[in-house]
Order: C-alpha cells, then structure tokens, then sequence
C-alpha cells in the first residue's frame, strides 16, 4: 500500500547538515564515448560544451561533456586496456558511475556524510585554472555509484578545470525541451531497499517520501517494491527498487542479471511540454515503451479534467496520473543500451509531486512484454 510522507519544502531547513543544490552532472562509463556523445546529441538533442583526453593532457581516458538547459552529461571511456573504467565497463555495460551533487562546501560535505558512516570514495581537494577553482569529494552509495560533491566558487569555465571548450558540427534540429533532474531511480538487491533507505536518512539527511510495495507495483506475474528519499528542499530525489516475490522475473532482476550490480535503472527529466519534447524525440528515433490503447478508455474518468486534449495523449501513448496537488504526464523510453538497463522517463508535472503510481500496472505490463521478447521474463 502506497503511503506518503508531508511534501518536501523549497527550501535549506535550517537542521539540513547536507544542503544541496541539485544535481550538477550525471557520469557514465561506456565503451565508446565518442559514438555515445553523438547519440545524445542526435537523438536527445543535447549539446556538446566540453572534452578532456589526450590533447588536454589526460593519458587514460576521454570525456565529452553534454548539456541541455540545467541537465549535464559525461561521457568517460577509457584508452586503456585493464583500467577501472575497462573494468566496470566489461562488468556493467554503459552505466552511471556518477551521481553529482551540486553543493556550496564540499569538504564539509565530505566530513558530515562520512562521520556518519559513509564509504569515502575520495577525500576533497581542489582544481583550478584560468577561469577559477572547483572542489570537489567523493563518497560510494549502492553498487559501484559514486555521489561526488561539486563546489562551484564562481568558476566560469565550460566544465571543470582540465577540459576545454568543444562543439559540434551536428545539425541541432528542432529543440527538444529537456529542462532538468527530476529524479535519479537505484535498483538493488533482495532485502537491501530499507539498508539504502537508511543510508540516505542517516548518511546524507534524507526523508522518506513516499512508499510503495507489492500491491502497488505489481502483475499477474511479477512485482517490485520501492521507496522515494528527498532532500530537505526537494531538489534531489532518489527512489530505491528492489524486486519482490512473483512468478516470474520483476524488471528489477533482469536488471540485476545483466548489470551484475545495484546501479542507476533510469533518470527522469522534466520538459515543461511533453508533447513537443515527445514528438521530437520520436522523429529523432528514440523508443518509448507502449501501453495497450485500453488504457486510454476511462483515462479522464481516472484523473479527471487535464488541459491537454484525449486524442494528443493517446497518439503520443503519454501516461497520466494525478494526487492531491496536481497531475503529471510521463513517458519511458526502452533501454538505450544492448543490455536492457538504462533507461530514461519524461516527465511533465503539472502541479503533482508524485510518481505516477496509478500508471505502474500499465508500465509494468508494458516493460514485461519487452522482457519476454528478449527471454528475460
């Protein structure tokens, strides 16, 4: 049963010992970041602002850096053959290594999440160049995924010390829209959501948002249970899966099987016209998850009265979902790699603080029918 916690303010309460500011960037170790840098650009509409790697000094690896409006990508692969990049890459397959968080003192950072109990992954310290200084820590959450600390004192480069302005020559096209981080969402293992939980209640000053169990996500042949942690002003949320008994495999052990590791499933992100942002992606050849058109038979009988027209909603197979405060519209794409782990939600709240919990069984149906084509189910 789904239960709910007081909505988070926009605000630093004054006990918060770990303000954050949002998310800074998202880091992915991949096989070829070249070719993954093209991909966002071509099909996600992002652009490409900066890169570090041999002709910027580094002899390990290679970084693209992509933005779209306050939403930031890093691309990092490795030129060596038995790095750690290699490594987790061979392990993994494309994943999010790093989830950074934008805060005003990283070293304070790193001392109040450690003190209490938190794995370091590396101690602070400070890089600069002509155009200022940033400091940044580290320290481990679940799987291999970092949460590393950004301190940016007025630094006016186009990253981080260390990379160097670079664009493209990609035709950008039509604007796509995507704004911002809504949501990070973690996957782990049997029994160890509440472990996570607490570590980000304890470690880093979480709240528990919102809950929901095996009654709430679940089919006639497999379920999930989850939770949703936020920070004291709202601005960074993670939700935590882990899978739950069913007759066959949940989304989240297959996930598990192919990632070898709790990990990033997908991250969410906030586009103020969906519509737009949908139509656009689909001409770019991103692929969304589809829901049967039932779903849309008693949609506005479900939440009631929405700006947008039925017909739109239907042709985009947009999800709606409404609570007290509001309603939303999201969309799943499928997998954006060969292993099916990552991938992306967009997501337009219209008022609504939630997660589309009266849409999970149509999602959940529609991630299980491609799970059986891949043989996973």
């Amino acid at each position: 049963m789904e239960t709910m916690t007081s909505p988070a303010v926009q605000a630093h309460p004054a006990h918060d010992f770990l303000p954050l500011n949002g998310t800074d960037y998202l880091e992915f170790y991949v096989g070829n970041a070249k070719q993954s840098a093209y991909y966002y650009q071509a099909a996600f509409g992002f652009e490409l602002v900066a890169y570090a790697g041999p002709e910027t000094g580094l002899r390990d690896r290679a970084s693209y850096v992509l933005q779209q409006n306050k939403i930031r990508l890093v691309l990092t692969t490795s030129l060596l053959p038995d790095s750690d990049i290699t490594r987790h890459v061979a392990q993994h397959g494309d994943g999010v290594k790093v989830m950074a968080l934008w805060v005003d003192d990283a070293r304070k950072s790193f001392e109040e999440t450690t003190k209490r109990g938190a794995k370091p992954a590396f101690e602070p310290y400070t890089i600069e160049d002509e155009h200022g200084s940033v400091t940044m820590a580290g320290i481990y959450t679940y799987g291999e995924t970092i949460h590393t600390f950004v301190e940016r004192r007025n630094y006016s480069g186009p990253f981080l010390p260390g990379f160097v302005a670079k664009s493209s020559g990609i035709p950008q096209g039509a604007p796509v829209g995507l704004q911002v981080v809504d949501h990070c969402v973690g996957n782990v293992g049997w029994g160890e959501m509440n472990q996570w939980v607490k570590f980000y209640e304890d470690v880093m000053g979480f709240k528990l948002l919102i809950t929901f169990d095996d009654d709430d996500i679940s089919t006639e042949y497999s379920a999930l249970m989850s939770k949703v942690v936020s920070n004291g002003n709202g601005f960074v949320k993670f939700p935590i899966n882990e899978p739950a008994e069913g007759k066959k495999k949940s989304q989240i052990e297959e996930y598990l099987d192919f990632y070898h590791a709790p990990g990033v499933q997908h991250m969410a992100l906030v586009t103020n016209d969906i519509r737009t942002t949908v139509t656009e992606l689909r001409r770019r050849g991103v692929e969304f998850l589809q829901v049967p058109a039932t779903y849309y038979d008693d949609l506005l009988e479900r939440v009631g009265h929405i700006d947008e027209d039925l017909d739109s909603i239907r042709d985009l197979n947009l999800l709606v979902d409404r609570d007290e405060e509001g309603y939303l519209l999201q969309i799943f794409t499928k997998p954006v790699e060969d292993r099916p782990t990552v991938f992306y939600e967009i997501i337009q709240r219209k008022g609504a603080k939630s997660f589309g919990k009266g849409n999970f069984k149509a999602l959940f149906e529609a991630i299980e029918r491609e799970q059986a084509l891949r043989g996973n189910l």
